[in-house]
């Protein structure tokens, strides 16, 4: 996990990613970016997006599980 400060100074965004493969062999890395109480995930391999102020690697985890039987 890397800690970095965002551009204008103004507090710290904490940032760290999961990753998995999916059946057509295709690993999607989905980040999740923290930034005090807001938590935004990106899919860097299919362009998902979602905010999440709670569970946010559950919601994670549940859009690899979706992509691993995603076609492609």
């Amino acid at each position: 996990m890397s800690q970095r400060s965002p551009p204008g100074g103004g507090g710290v965004t904490t940032t760290s990613k999961v990753s998995r493969w999916d059946e057509h062999g295709r690993e999607h890395i989905v980040h999740v970016r923290k930034s005090g109480m807001q938590r935004q995930l990106t899919c860097d391999t299919c362009g998902w997006r979602k905010g999440a102020q709670f569970l946010p690697w559950l919601k994670a985890e549940e859009h690899l599980n979706r992509s691993r039987r995603a076609p492609g």
